[in-house]
């Protein structure tokens, strides 16, 4: 029996997030990207979550150097804002910051000349376009790799020039890159495309962390449904996520 058989049988559905805990994969920090506008928007999203089960966030602003120009000086404050308006409501979870690193030859650049901001000591989130891949993304990783980061590939889901080369993610994950799905694709929200390659993945054994990416509060619909979706509930208590060491 597959394990896509497994999911065709009834299951019961999750009650919450809290056996993952850590979302490692958000942008809930106030009006530094297309996520959280502002401090009130920012407490409802982690007050959201954390109803949802969630207790330890890693805040995760875009770096793309032609839209988002963030860097420590804009994360970091922003950050302990966040952290000291938590406090203040009584909020009982953790939040930390990284970043997600667009790649793009301003990242090249960073790479080789800046500290990044990791999740961890050296967990190093990252996305391409969705257009196509860099030319240059194997060598890229290489770099990431010797200059002492472990990649997280964000979202591989998402990304349509390997849904027919789908050796492709292995290829990837074989040469030490981590896999991080995004929750939301589970449950399709982000198309059926995007669900079928995450289901193939929790198929293969290839998922490694999950994330919420939550941007708004479609993201936090579409997270409770998802607590109905058996392959979530099959990801979540029998896959060895790697979540909880971040």
């Amino acid at each position: 029996m597959g394990l896509f058989d497994i999911f065709k049988k009834k299951s019961s559905p999750l009650a919450d997030y809290s056996l993952l805990g850590t979302d490692m994969h958000s942008h809930l920090l106030p009006g530094l990207d297309d996520g959280a506008p502002d401090m009130q928007a920012s407490l409802k999203l982690i007050m959201d979550l954390h109803e949802l089960g969630f207790r330890k966030f890693w805040c995760t602003p875009h770096i793309m150097s032609d839209f988002y120009k963030n860097d420590p000086s804009t994360i970091l404050p922003a950050l302990e804002s966040v952290r000291e308006a938590v406090k203040e409501q009584g909020i009982p979870v953790e939040v930390f910051a990284a970043a997600e690193y667009y790649v793009d030859e301003g990242f090249v650049k960073k790479l080789e000349n800046e500290k990044l901001l990791t999740l961890g000591e050296k967990h190093l989130l990252f996305e391409v376009s969705y257009i196509n891949a860099p030319e240059n993304l194997s060598q890229v990783i290489f770099n990431m790799q010797l200059k002492g980061y472990r990649p997280i590939m964000a979202h591989p889901e998402r990304y349509p020039f390997w849904y027919r080369d789908f050796e492709k993610y292995k290829t990837f994950r074989d040469s030490g890159v981590l896999m991080q799905v995004n929750m939301n694709s589970i449950s399709g929200y982000y198309g059926p495309d995007a669900r079928a390659i995450a289901l193939k993945m929790i198929d293969e054994g290839i998922v490694d962390l999950l994330g919420t990416d939550c941007h708004h509060e479609r993201h936090v619909e579409g997270l409770r449904r998802g607590l109905k979706e058996p392959a979530m509930r099959k990801l979540i208590e029998q896959t060895a996520l790697f979540n909880a060491s971040l």
